[in-house]
């Protein structure tokens, strides 16, 4: 692999906040399954200092590097350019930095590449702006692959008669200060949640909500749409929650929107 041609003075920088920890993200660096994962088939990564990396873009396109600098869980350096004749970046020519630190959503992605000329550095930076949301969603599918089992064992728990099995399921399901937003709803923290669906068991009883379709999920923001169902089972009305995810997979914040 050839080292670093020439002197990189143009930089792009970009910030982006993943809700994963970062041992997570760090892996999508290190691991080629995951490295494919947000570049594509075929794309490769040797996740040690020296190692080669590879990417393999849509319509024939090639990217190649080197990994120059590696610390666990917190920065990844690599050499980046492309395959072929009369290409923007030959091989070698230019250098992406990585660094992960903690967020208070999980972690904050730093992102650095530095080039030779103005003209490259801003024909790239559309280029990365997408391939880091790629990189975004490909790290939140991993880390909330059970989106629609989490929204089932909510409103399996919303819908629990038992106050104690209740408190259970929702122990299980929430982060301590979840946050619970409706029309009917403004409660900040578990006991406060649990309290206000033990309140509408008592002022709206016999009253159920079932899931209509599949969750949508994105970057650990999920979508999922509700009916509610009087006791003989007739639709009472409908709507659709956005589930704010914490890193660790539990829900940290409900907005019903309804009608």
């Amino acid at each position: 692999m050839k080292g670093i041609l020439g002197r990189l003075e143009f930089a792009l920088e970009r910030e982006i906040v993943i809700r994963a920890p970062r041992a997570t993200v760090f892996r999508f660096f290190t691991d080629s399954a995951r490295w494919a994962k947000w570049w594509g088939e075929g794309s490769t990564i040797d996740g040690r200092v020296g190692g080669a990396l590879s990417i393999a873009y849509p319509g024939g396109t090639h990217a190649s590097g080197e990994v120059l600098e590696l610390r666990p869980n917190e920065r990844i350096v690599f050499s980046y350019g492309y395959e072929g004749e009369g290409k923007p970046i030959a091989p070698g020519g230019s250098r992406v930095t990585v660094t992960l630190s903690e967020h208070p959503h999980g972690t904050a992605l730093h992102f650095r590449h530095e080039l030779a000329d103005a003209a490259t550095r801003d024909n790239h930076v559309q280029g990365w702006r997408y391939h880091l949301a790629v990189f975004a969603n490909a790290v939140a599918n991993e880390v909330f692959a059970d989106v629609p089992a989490l929204v089932e064992r909510w409103v399996t728990a919303w819908n629990e008669p038992d106050d104690g099995l209740r408190r259970t399921a929702f122990r299980a399901l929430v982060s301590d200060d979840v946050v619970l937003q409706d029309a009917y709803s403004c409660t900040r923290g578990f006991d406060d949640l649990v309290a206000h669906v033990a309140g509408g068991k008592v002022h709206m009883r016999g009253i159920t909500i079932e899931c209509t379709g599949a969750p949508r999920q994105c970057q650990g923001t999920a979508l999922a749409d509700f009916v509610v169902k009087l006791p003989d089972g007739k639709p009472m009305s409908k709507g659709t929650n956005v589930f704010e995810l914490a890193p660790d997979g539990r829900i940290e914040r409900v907005v019903g929107l309804w009608g």
